[in-house]
């Protein structure tokens, strides 16, 4: 125990608040925060997302201009997910779709899904070896549908900046159910600049469309932010225990984003440098945001079966020098 403080919420801990006001009226928000200047919120009512993420004074994500918005106001159709897509730090897409809205089976998918606007059934924390742990449980299921359960852990060194994201996801119903899910990281100002610098160690790129082609040479490279700028989105392969990283000089910080990329087979970078939409998407994941009839039809669509688990870790380190 540290006998120079009164309570560890003078350096560090986890505190629990409720939105008041607006679209994110009552909104469930963990607050944590470490002895090394690293904090961050997680919105227990939008899939224990990681919604703000601050380090040593300086923002990491990119915060949507909707703001909080509860799941109350989630929008299904077509491309109403954008409605209340705060972005935030980082977005659970899935569970069971993925990307551009589609029908597939006879099913009707809407943007990336619907886990990022489920709210958790039931959450703790605690501290341990110098490490606090937040545990919390998302269900995706529904009378005769897929049913999968989320089990996130976040662990998080008080002194140490780094986040260990590791879910575990589980086929509790009697059928074989379609699996998809993608972490939406989201870079945002000051971390992301154009004097940012973006590695990502793939073996091979490609553009998911021809407008996005033809800037692939410079697709690492990030610029000023721009009127009319149409989003573009690269698709990189790699393998193996694989660290993606943005740093930049201008805040002397960054962040390394590991993860195994023999589970999480598909990285997407989102490179929107727009004006009052500038954000840099990393996004590590076991599909591609072409709609899950894309792929089914590519042969490439996960499918969990009955009582089957899927895990996964994703770790997030926090840095104050390039690596």
């Amino acid at each position: 125990m540290n006998k120079y403080i009164g309570h560890p919420l003078q350096l560090w801990g986890v505190e629990e608040m409720r939105l008041i006001g607006g679209k994110g009226d009552g909104m469930r928000i963990l607050r944590v925060r470490n002895a090394k200047g690293l904090n961050f919120e997680i919105s227990l009512d939008r899939c224990g997302d990681i919604s703000r993420l601050n380090f040593k004074g300086d923002n990491f994500g990119y915060f949507a201009p909707c703001g909080y918005v509860s799941p109350k106001y989630y929008d299904s159709k077509g491309t109403g997910f954008l409605k209340s897509f705060t972005a935030g730090f980082f977005t659970t897409c899935g569970l069971t779709a993925v990307g551009s809205p589609c029908t597939d089976s006879g099913e009707d998918l809407p943007l990336h899904g619907t886990i990022s606007n489920t709210p958790c059934e039931n959450y703790s924390y605690w501290t341990e070896n110098d490490m606090m742990h937040i545990r919390l449980t998302v269900r995706d299921a529904s009378l005769f549908s897929h049913k999968l359960i989320l089990q996130r852990e976040y662990i998080c060194g008080i002194y140490e900046n780094v986040i260990t994201l590791k879910d575990r996801v589980i086929n509790i119903g009697s059928c074989d159910t379609p699996f998809e899910i993608l972490y939406h990281c989201n870079m945002g100002y000051p971390l992301l600049s154009e004097n940012a610098v973006v590695k990502i160690p793939s073996s091979e790129v490609k553009a998911r469309n021809d407008h996005a082609k033809e800037g692939i040479e410079d697709c690492l490279k990030m610029e000023k932010p721009q009127r009319g700028y149409e989003e573009k989105c690269y698709y990189h392969t790699m393998s193996g225990k694989t660290t993606v990283s943005i740093y930049n000089p201008d805040i002397s910080k960054g962040l390394a984003i590991c993860y195994n990329a023999d589970e999480l087979k598909y990285f997407t970078e989102w490179k929107m440098m727009g004006e009052y939409e500038y954000v840099l998407g990393l996004e590590p994941g076991n599909c591609l945001p072409d709609g899950r009839d894309v792929m089914r039809k590519s042969g490439i669509l996960d499918i969990i079966k009955p009582d089957d688990t899927r895990s996964f870790t994703v770790t997030f380190e926090f840095l104050t020098e390039d690596k």
